[in-house]
């Protein structure tokens, strides 16, 4: 689905549906109040955000794993059919199987899908898993977070500020930032976001395409992406020097039918252009098609990297000392 444009801005929908947003909101903290969590053999630090679609969790994810040796990632594997808990194997796994961010996510690190959480856990630990990382998840209880990084888009902040379904929220956010060790700013903080945080430590990082992006100055491009928020990626283009054709919106996690692609890649021949996407869209089109499109690799710059390995800090000791 796609966020509605009231999510944004508020309006008369967004009032409308604010009782079922409180009954939303009501209910997790129930859900949360009643279950007791599992605290895992091993220390689990959690990229989590408050909003519903994309905010960045998944270049977080693979930028903490870069600095946690041993690290595997657990995720539910949304939109694949394992319940797990299941190792991810690039090879022979599909998006069908194991969901578009579990693929990505294995090529950086080993990756566990499973709906029990715990029991995922329990399987990463067995296989010499030093700590988890997981990719969302912060609104389970059922497992317990030793570091939980509250992921911000910067540009989007929390949207109208409701609950779902009358906002984006997956939570109140002074309820979720009370569980959270700090609050990570994607971007420039336009809505003074770290206000929010009262004492809680606050990170700012950027989300930056990586070098190989250079080449994009002066190309023209058909670009398409489902993803939480396709404009970013667009923009992302436009400001590298990419002159954008066309762009295409699908619904977050999409699976593409080779019809889809073929017709993008007529368009793009048409035109001279390069076809191009985002990394975890690529994984979602057809295999036989995907050296066909081009992505848009973008990597995670920490403002103070320091300030973020001090947070972590009890994991390294525990990777020392293991």
């Amino acid at each position: 689905m796609r966020a509605p444009a009231f999510w944004l801005h508020g309006g008369i929908w967004s009032v409308a549906l604010a009782p079922l947003g409180w009954a939303w909101a009501a209910g997790s903290a129930l859900r949360e109040r009643r279950i007791r969590p599992h605290h895992a053999p091993i220390p689990v630090v959690c990229i989590g955000n408050l909003v519903a679609g994309g905010a960045g969790k998944t270049p977080v994810a693979i930028s903490i794993a870069r600095l946690l040796p041993a690290a595997h990632f657990l995720s539910r594997g949304y939109g694949g059919s394992s319940k797990g808990p299941l190792r991810v194997n690039t090879e022979r796994h599909s998006p069908q199987d194991v969901g578009d961010e579990p693929l990505l996510l294995a090529n950086y690190a080993p990756c566990w899908v499973a709906a029990d959480r715990i029991a995922g856990a329990k399987a990463a630990a067995a296989h010499h898993a030093r700590c988890l990382i997981m990719d969302d998840g912060f609104q389970d209880p059922s497992l317990h977070k030793d570091v939980s990084l509250v992921i911000v888009d910067g540009h989007y902040g929390f949207g109208s500020g409701r609950c779902i379904p009358a906002g984006p929220l997956r939570e109140p956010v002074s309820r979720g930032l009370r569980r959270a060790t700090a609050m990570v700013i994607l971007g420039h903080d336009r809505h003074n976001l770290a206000k929010l945080a009262g004492g809680l430590p606050v990170l700012h990082a950027k989300l930056e395409p990586e070098a190989e992006s250079e080449a994009l100055h002066g190309q023209q491009v058909i670009a398409f992406a489902g993803i939480g928020r396709p404009k970013k990626f667009f923009d992302s283009l436009e400001a590298r020097g990419a002159e954008v054709l066309e762009a295409y919106a699908f619904p977050d996690h999409h699976l593409y039918h080779a019809s889809e692609i073929h017709e993008l890649i007529d368009l793009a021949e048409k035109h001279a252009a390069m076809l191009i996407t985002t990394t975890k869209d690529k994984v979602r089109v057809p295999v036989h098609l995907q050296d066909q499109v081009a992505v848009l690799r973008i990597t995670v710059t920490w403002e103070d990297e320091a300030a973020l390995l001090k947070i972590l800090a009890p994991l390294l000791k525990t990777e020392a000392t293991g």
